[in-house]
Formats: structure tokens, C-alpha cells, sequence
């Protein structure tokens, strides 16, 4: 790696960061720059869940870490022209274990591209490198990647990118039962699509509340009423997620055909012995007194019908989300 001079250092900091500087700052309207720094939280506060999700995803299939020794090693032949998940790691020479800088799904650029911008020092990503291991801050740096092919770099984008749509119900007709309205615009091409449902997230109790829970039993009976209630309340307030059940791979037919199989046929020819996604959406159409359905969720990616069957594309998910998925066993 070449040296830079102090100065030169300095002139690459401010390209790299891209952050106003002061004199725009005192220019620019209170308002203005309020939204500006709260829009830039949230989309670093993004950018920062994404990573760790990757990170998370290189750990649980125990890759090893590589050294890097010369960017040129990135142009050998099996680096190339592949797709891949990769970290970019280091340590100091007071600390040997290794943490993650930065990781990335390439997707659209081959590996060997990509890695060689964070080696090399013309480049934003390999200056920052280059600049540390010149400072001392970090002793070595290192790599790690996973192979992936398209139809899985399409999966994990389905994960990461496309947002959950809900699915609506009807009222309930013929007595109890109700059906799935599914949303227009689903593509008539082959692709990936998952299907979820919503989960309520309780939390622990509040150790205030906690402590009150433990002397409920001397104070009167008026009280322990009210701590039920703030107790309830609580869980009430908390959030839900989206539980994956179901990653669907349209090839022989399209998304949409997919789909209205799963969410309008069942509705019709509804049998209890029926297993699986099927079996799951046509229990959920049978609503019982004071018991609401499900929230269910669909999300669907495009991807040419070449490539699904390349892959795992299962199991793929399964790492990215950190659960089995219920109905694909």
C-alpha cells in the first residue's frame, strides 16, 4: 500500500465521510437540519441492522478467516466471476481475535471485483483499510466469503429488501368462515415468494413492576386489580413481528398462480385433513367467537426461471432468519 502524506490524509477524510461541513451546517435551517440528521440516523440505523444480519449469517456456517496478502490474490480464477456473502476483518497487536469491519452481500459485482476496491488504496473502502493498518490502529486484515448462486442472492434480497404485504380478510360468510383478498399487481413470471404471519412480542415485566408483583400480597385487593391491569396493558402496548412459515419457489408456475393456490382455492375445497401452508391458511379461515384470524403476510421477488433451481434455497433463509421454517419440512 502507498503512503500518503498527513495533508493528503486529511483531504480523504472529508471525500469519504460526505458530511456537510461546518460553515453549510450554520447556513442551512434548524428544521432542515434536524430532518437531515434524522434521516441519516435512520437510514445508518439500517444500514448498521443489514450488516450485523450478514454477519450473523457468515457465523452461523463457520467460515475461516483468511490473511490478506496481496489484492492481486483476488483476481485468481475461482474469485472472479462468483457471487458471494463476505466480511472484512482485523485485528491489533494488542488484541488477536479478529472483529468484522465490514460485510456485504455482492450480488451484482463478482466477489473478486468487489474484494479488490477494499484492498486497494485508489479506492474510498481500501483507504480506510490502508489508513488504519498505516496508523497501527489494526496488526492484519482479513477476509472470509460464501459462495452463493443468483437464486439465493435473490432470496436473501427477499429477506432484506422487499417489505411484508398484508393480506386482507372478508367478512365471514356461510357462518363462520372467511377468505383471503389478495392485493393486485402480483407478477405473472417465475420467482421466490414467502408467506408469514404476525406475532405479539411480550417482554419481561419492569423490575418496578416486577417488585410491586412480589408484595402483592400486602396490599389490598382494590391494588392487586390495578397491577393486573398496568401488567396487561403492558403486553398489550408491546409490538409484533412477522414470522417466516413458508418460502414458496414459483417455477413451473407463476407468482401469481402460486399464490391464489395458497390464499382462494383452499377457501373452497376446505378439508381438515389438509397438511401444511395449505392446511395452516384454511384453519385461519375458520374464525371462532371473540378469536380473530391470523394476520397473514406475503413478499415475492422476481427471478428468472433458469436460475431457481440452482441453490438451497431453504436452508439459505433458514440462516438468514435464525428459525426453521415451519411448513417447507
Amino acid at each position: 500500500m502507498e503512503d500518503y502524506s498527513q495533508e493528503d490524509w486529511g483531504n480523504h477524510s472529508q471525500d469519504l465521510h460526505g458530511y456537510p461541513t461546518d460553515q453549510e451546517l450554520d447556513e442551512m435551517p434548524v428544521t432542515k437540519r434536524t430532518l437531515k440528521i434524522k434521516q441519516e440516523s435512520s437510514e445508518e440505523a439500517q444500514k448498521r441492522d443489514i450488516m450485523q444480519n450478514i454477519v450473523q449469517i457468515l457465523e452461523s456456517v463457520q467460515l475461516k478467516w483468511e490473511l490478506f496478502q496481496s489484492w492481486t490474490d483476488f483476481s485468481r480464477l475461482h474469485l472472479s466471476n462468483k457471487l458471494a456473502i463476505f466480511g472484512i476483518g482485523y485485528n491489533t497487536r494488542w488484541k488477536e481475535d479478529i472483529r468484522y469491519h465490514y460485510a456485504e452481500i455482492s450480488s451484482q459485482v463478482p466477489l473478486g471485483k468487489r474484494l479488490r476496491e477494499y484492498f486497494n488504496s485508489e479506492k474510498p473502502e481500501g483507504r480506510i483499510i490502508m489508513t488504519r493498518v498505516q496508523k497501527m490502529n489494526w496488526k492484519n486484515v482479513y477476509y472470509k466469503f460464501l459462495e452463493i448462486t443468483i437464486s439465493e442472492a435473490r432470496c436473501l434480497e427477499l429477506h432484506m429488501e422487499i417489505d411484508w404485504i398484508p393480506i386482507a380478510h372478508s367478512k365471514p360468510t356461510g357462518g363462520n368462515v372467511v377468505q383471503y383478498l389478495l392485493p393486485g399487481g402480483i407478477p405473472k413470471s417465475p420467482g421466490l415468494y414467502a408467506i408469514g404471519y404476525e406475532e405479539c412480542i411480550e417482554r419481561p415485566l419492569s423490575p418496578h413492576l416486577e417488585h410491586r408483583t412480589q408484595d402483592v400480597g400486602k396490599e389490598a385487593r382494590g391494588d392487586t386489580e390495578t397491577l393486573s391491569s398496568q401488567a396487561s396493558l403492558q403486553v398489550d402496548m408491546e409490538s409484533t413481528r412477522i414470522i417466516y412459515c413458508y418460502l414458496g419457489i414459483a417455477e413451473v408456475r407463476t407468482l401469481q398462480q402460486c399464490l391464489f393456490l395458497h390464499f382462494q382455492a383452499n377457501t373452497k375445497t376446505f378439508s381438515k385433513d389438509w397438511v401444511g401452508i395449505n392446511g395452516f391458511l384454511s384453519q385461519n379461515c375458520i374464525v371462532e367467537p371473540g378469536v380473530s384470524p391470523k394476520s397473514i403476510y406475503i413478499k415475492f421477488v422476481e427471478v428468472e426461471r433458469d436460475f431457481l433451481s440452482a441453490g438451497s434455497l431453504v436452508e439459505c433463509l433458514e440462516k438468514a432468519i435464525g428459525y426453521p421454517l415451519k411448513f417447507n419440512n
